[in-house]
C-alpha cells in the first residue's frame, strides 16, 4: 500500500465524491421493511452512482452477501461476496456485522468471526478481521491470516472512522464473561433473578494505515449506566424485562457533523423487542463521549420492534442522512429485516430519526 498519508486522502476524496454523483433520493412514502433479510445492514456509497448494502444472514454461507441500488428503494442481490474459506481465511463461525469502505480503489471489508484458534474451547471467542477486494461484490480476501488484533476477550461489530489523516476501529467487547456491578445488576440479584449481569462496553482504537494491526492501548467510550436513572433506563430492558442477564452497547457507528462526534449505538438484546438505538457526542473520535438525554432515537413504536444495529447513509445533497437498521414487524415474524428511514441533526445539534416506518 502507499503512504498512510496518500492513502487517507484518497479515502476522503471518495466520500466527498460519493456523496456529489449518487442521485438524489427522492423524498418518497416508506418502503418498509426492505425485503432483505439482514440483520446489523450497513450501506456504502461506492462513488459511482451505485449504493452497496452489507449485513448479516441473508442467505450467506459462512461468509456475506450483498445487494445493490441507485435508489436506497430498489434492491438487487448481488450474491456472496465473502466466503470463509479463502486462502487466508481465519474464522469459522459466526459471521457478523460486516462494513466495507473504498480506499485508493481497493475495497476492505470489516467483520466479525469466531476464531480459529481456540485452546481454552471459549463459547464465545470472536474476533475483527479485514479482508480486500478489487469490487464492491467481491470476492473478499482476508488481509492476513488473523484477526486484526487481539485484546484478550471477544469483541464484535467493527466500524471505522478516517479523520485528519488517522484511521480508527471501534468495536464492542462482548458480554462474555463480563460481569459488572451496577445498581440494576444489585436489584436483580436482590430479586432473586439473576446472580450476576454481564455488560458489553464500546471502545475505540488506532489502526495502522494498513490495516495489519492497532496502535497503542484500546479507549473506553461508552457503557451501560452504573447508577440508575430514567434517562437511560432504557438501556436495562432486557434486564429488567427478565429477559437476560445481560446489557449491551454494542452496534456502534460514529461520523463528524460540524466539529462534533457522534456515535450511535444500540442497548438491549439484539434477539429481543427491546434492541433500541441511541447516540453520544464528543469533541474527539477517542471522547470523552457524552450520552444524549434524549435517548433512545429509535426504539420499538408498535408496528416495529427489535429496531438497532444501525448505519448511517446520504444522499446525492451531502446533507439528507438515512439510518439504516434491522426489524421486525407482526406481519414478518421473528426474521430481521432491512428499514431506512430519514434522519437529522437539528440546529441545536439533536439527532432525530424519523422511524420507524412501514409502508404506507
Amino acid at each position: 500500500m502507499k503512504s498512510f498519508k496518500h492513502i487517507i486522502y484518497t479515502a476522503f476524496c471518495v466520500f466527498a465524491l460519493s456523496a456529489t454523483t449518487i442521485p438524489a433520493v427522492q423524498a418518497q412514502s416508506s418502503n418498509n421493511p426492505l425485503p432483505v433479510a439482514f440483520g446489523d445492514p450497513y450501506v456504502l456509497h461506492d462513488g459511482s452512482g451505485t449504493y452497496y448494502m452489507y449485513g448479516t444472514g441473508g442467505g450467506a454461507k459462512q461468509g456475506f452477501s450483498a445487494y445493490s441500488s441507485r435508489d436506497l428503494k430498489n434492491w438487487k442481490p448481488e450474491g456472496q461476496v465473502y466466503f470463509h474459506d479463502n486462502k487466508n481465511g481465519w474464522g469459522n463461525g459466526a459471521f457478523w456485522a460486516p462494513e466495507v469502505y473504498k480506499v485508493e480503489n481497493k475495497y476492505y471489508l470489516f467483520y466479525s468471526a469466531q476464531w480459529k484458534h481456540n485452546p481454552t474451547n471459549e463459547k464465545e471467542n470472536f474476533r475483527i478481521g479485514v479482508a480486500v477486494s478489487d469490487k464492491p461484490t467481491g470476492p473478499f480476501t482476508d488481509l492476513n491470516d488473523r484477526p486484526v488484533f487481539d485484546p484478550g476477550y471477544p469483541i464484535i461489530d467493527a466500524n471505522v472512522l478516517f479523520d485528519k489523516g488517522r484511521v480508527y476501529l471501534y468495536y464492542s467487547r462482548c458480554c462474555y464473561k463480563h460481569p459488572v456491578e451496577s445498581e440494576v445488576a444489585a436489584w436483580a440479584k436482590a430479586k432473586g433473578w439473576y446472580n450476576e449481569v454481564e455488560e458489553s462496553w464500546v471502545y475505540g482504537v488506532e489502526l495502522k494505515p494498513d490495516f495489519s494491526g492497532t496502535i497503542g492501548e484500546p479507549v473506553l467510550l461508552l457503557r451501560p449506566p452504573v447508577k440508575n436513572d430514567p434517562a437511560t433506563a432504557w438501556e436495562s430492558r432486557s434486564v429488567t424485562s427478565r429477559e437476560a442477564n445481560r446489557r449491551w452497547t454494542e452496534g456502534s457507528y460514529i461520523f463528524k457533523h460540524k466539529n462534533l462526534y457522534y456515535m450511535m449505538y444500540s442497548a438491549n438484546n439484539f434477539d429481543g423487542e427491546n434492541y433500541a438505538v441511541g447516540y453520544a457526542t464528543g469533541k474527539s473520535p477517542l471522547g470523552l463521549f457524552k450520552k444524549s438525554p434524549d435517548n433512545p432515537v429509535l426504539q420499538k413504536n408498535g408496528q416495529v420492534s427489535g429496531t438497532g444495529h444501525n448505519s448511517v447513509t446520504w444522499a446525492a445533497d451531502g446533507r439528507t442522512m438515512y439510518c439504516v437498521y434491522h426489524g421486525r414487524t407482526p406481519e414478518t415474524g421473528h426474521k430481521r429485516l432491512v428499514f431506512i428511514d430519514k434522519m437529522r441533526i437539528d440546529k441545536k445539534g439533536k439527532l432525530v430519526v424519523d422511524g420507524p416506518t412501514v409502508k404506507r
